[in-house]
């Protein structure tokens, strides 16, 4: 089966599981100002009231429309707004334009998750379920999982982005934690097995597992420091072009780039914005927030270099992984035997496989139990608004 995912939920019951997601996104926002839901202030930044009406349109155009009798969509209009990419569904309003929606109004949406989530109960509730509808149901909850990050990303962008730089919940554990300098682990030469394999949930770029030979490499235990990369800083990293890929030199001087992003030099004193707002920054705590082109240039300026995302899955057991994503030297490109899903759903992951770079791990904001070795994470290698950060090989 080549799908999106394979296996069931685990010990707890799908409509449990699926009320305690949905639970989960709301609170991530209940600490928001009905202002907050709105704003837009980068083009990959979406509102958080569009996650919370994207992730309900997900159940409501894949699952109920489909097998629930008689259900009538909340209102048609909705899956022109929050439709994201899916172009076998049909139009959607342009991402730039997502932070004109004033309307449908943040209550208007928490009634339209209300309305899906009485539905989806309805529908769950009866023990007959199919495995394949228990199977589309988890892809919907891990959706909205990768959505939850999201939204503490974007949030995380939106008040950071603010210049009064706003505090978003002393609560929200939102920083990793400190590093200590580390050893760096030795892997021998030879074939190791990448990919996923099992009954537990996994998206199809993770799908089959195949050998990869790997030569001798070392891959150190800890993550780059943020008083290691103020050294790089110190030292001219990013006047540099010596380090730097073309594309990586030529956007530090379009955007004028000169530190990781959140980080303020005032009157010669570091600090960076954190959910807590604007603290001084702490040296012993992982660089985060940083783009691939900084990521490999400041490998290049310690004479190292990023690891691929199989040394890296390779080696992941062997030290702590989690406290934020982790910049690879890899493409992100099909596994062998990759085939896409049919219909809307193989646009889910196969149609990006072009341009991004993998991360790999997890972060802070990654929800409990959604992170695991064989995760495949990609962006642009351009972006910074991801918590991610550095891990060197050699």
């Amino acid at each position: 089966m080549n799908a999106i995912l394979t296996g069931q939920s685990e010990n707890i019951s799908c409509l449990t599981r699926y009320n305690q997601t949905r639970q989960r996104t709301v609170d991530i926002c209940r600490s928001l100002e009905t202002e907050d839901y709105v704003v837009q202030p980068a083009v990959f930044v979406s509102p958080p009231k569009w996650h919370l009406g994207h992730t309900t349109w997900f159940f409501e155009s894949f699952i109920l429309q489909h097998h629930l009798a008689d259900y009538k969509p909340f209102n048609p209009n909705y899956s022109f707004v929050f439709n994201s990419y899916y172009e076998s569904v049909g139009a959607r309003v342009v991402r730039t334009n997502r932070g004109n929606l004033s309307r449908p109004t943040v209550q208007d949406i928490y009634d339209y998750r209300g309305y899906v989530d009485n539905a989806m109960n309805s529908l769950l509730s009866d023990p007959g379920i199919s495995q394949s509808l228990e199977e589309l149901v988890i892809l919907g909850m891990n959706h909205e999982e990768q959505h939850q990050e999201l939204l503490f990303t974007d949030i995380k962008y939106i008040l950071g982005h603010n210049p009064l730089l706003p505090a978003f919940n002393q609560s929200v554990a939102g920083e990793p934690v400190p590093q200590s300098s580390g050893a760096f682990l030795k892997v021998e030469a030879g074939l190791y097995h990448i990919g996923h394999t099992g009954n537990s949930f996994s998206f199809d770029n993770e799908h089959g597992q195949h050998q990869v030979y790997l030569g001798d490499y070392e891959i150190n235990e800890s993550l780059v420091s943020a008083a290691e990369y103020l050294n790089f800083i110190h030292d001219g990293g990013y006047r540099n072009f010596i380090h730097w890929h073309s594309d990586g030199w030529e956007w530090v001087n379009a955007h004028k780039i000169e530190a990781p992003l959140y980080w303020f030099n005032i009157d010669g004193e570091w600090s960076h914005y954190t959910f807590r707002g604007l603290e001084k920054l702490r040296p012993d705590e992982p660089v985060t927030h940083i783009s691939w082109y900084e990521a490999t240039a400041f490998a290049s300026w310690k004479g190292m270099r990023l690891p691929t995302e199989f040394e890296w899955e390779a080696a992941a057991r062997r030290f702590g992984w989690g406290d934020c994503w982790e910049w690879t030297g890899s493409a992100y490109l099909p596994y062998p035997g990759f085939i896409k899903a049919p219909g809307a759903l193989g646009e889910y992951n196969g149609k990006f496989m072009i341009n991004q770079m993998v991360l790999r791990g997890a972060s802070v904001f990654t929800p409990p139990g959604h992170s695991r070795i064989t995760y495949r994470n990609f962006f642009s290698p351009d972006t910074r608004w991801q918590l991610a950060g550095i891990r060197l090989a050699r």
